[in-house]
């Protein structure tokens, strides 16, 4: 068996689930495994990343995800900055570009990116000499998000391949469901997506899921139900008749997650709203890996500017 901390992804840069393939998938839940062990100790420091500087450049709001790329990477050693870009250059008109040529001027070695518009993340990337990883770009991925999915249900399941995974909600605006289904189907599991119609994109059936327009149907069986954010930030027209209607019909609740194996677990990537996707007795009840997810989250992001520090010059 090869050593976890040894892995290496194949490209220079993380920008999607697409791509890679199962051993990298598992390498990186392996390398993630050894993290979430340190991360539990006292001692959480490493020095993988000494010497290295790290900007977290993020386009859109986020609490979670860039506060967590941000203890990652200085656990791992790396001198960290949190570009806030509501005040930057970008808000007086500077383009995507410009603001490339600038940040590679100042030699960053990894730069972690989130943006509103789906390939922004990719297009920047060809335009800087470091390490480039996608926190999230518009509807497209959010490949970490993902990754530490994988590893919860893992530790929980023992597995993933065989596994019957229902994704439920705003599947149209959520690049979290896109990088689960490319990871779920690499891995061996059996996606289905659950929503109403007009929050399914169209030829969704392509992806290599099961569609569902009831969480009845959806749900039958299944051993992992993961939530969905209603995305109303997202959204330029009426998909919802209201929130009070989408509840009751694909809001998760007891009734509705009886239809699921008696051992089924649920997920949801945060953050939530409550009473609108999932009740509160759902969310903090003994079947929700949420809480979980979070801290799956660090070691995850850990294992990646890890496996990505070590494609850098002089390392």
């Amino acid at each position: 068996m090869q050593d976890p901390s040894a892995f290496t992804l194949s490209g220079r840069d993380l920008i999607g689930i697409e791509g890679l393939s199962a051993g990298e998938i598992t390498g990186l839940l392996d390398l993630a495994e050894e993290f979430v062990e340190l991360n539990r100790q006292i001692e959480k420091k490493r020095t993988t990343l000494r010497g290295r500087t790290q900007i977290n450049l993020f386009f859109e709001a986020s609490t979670r995800t860039q506060s967590s790329f941000e203890i990652a990477g200085k656990r791992l050693g790396a001198d960290v900055m949190n570009m806030s870009v509501a005040s930057s250059s970008v808000k007086k008109g500077e383009t995507l570009i410009d603001t490339a040529i600038t940040l590679n001027a100042m030699h960053p070695d990894i730069l972690v990116v989130r943006h509103h518009a789906s390939g922004a993340v990719a297009l920047l990337a060809r335009k800087v000499d470091c390490c480039v990883v996608n926190a999230g770009d518009g509807a497209h991925e959010h490949p970490t998000q993902a990754l530490l999915d994988a590893l919860t249900i893992r530790r929980n399941k023992g597995r993933i391949q065989g596994l019957t995974v229902a994704i439920c909600g705003d599947v149209l605006h959520s690049r979290v469901a896109r990088s689960n289904i490319a990871l779920l189907n690499t891995m061996g599991a059996k996606v289905r997506v659950v929503a109403p119609s007009t929050l399914l994109p169209s030829g969704v059936e392509s992806l290599g899921v099961e569609v569902f327009r009831t969480m009845e149907a959806g749900l039958e069986g299944a051993d992992i139900v993961m939530m969905l954010r209603l995305q109303r930030e997202r959204m330029a027209g009426s998909f919802i008749p209201s929130v009070k209607e989408y509840f009751h019909y694909f809001g998760l609740d007891e009734a509705k997650l009886r239809y699921a194996a008696p051992d089924a677990l649920v997920m949801h990537p945060g953050p939530m709203n409550r009473g609108v996707e999932i009740d509160s007795a759902i969310a903090d009840g003994a079947q929700s890996l949420i809480r979980e997810q979070v801290e799956m989250g660090v070691a995850v992001r850990m294992a990646v500017l890890d496996s990505l520090a070590r494609k850098l010059p002089n390392a």
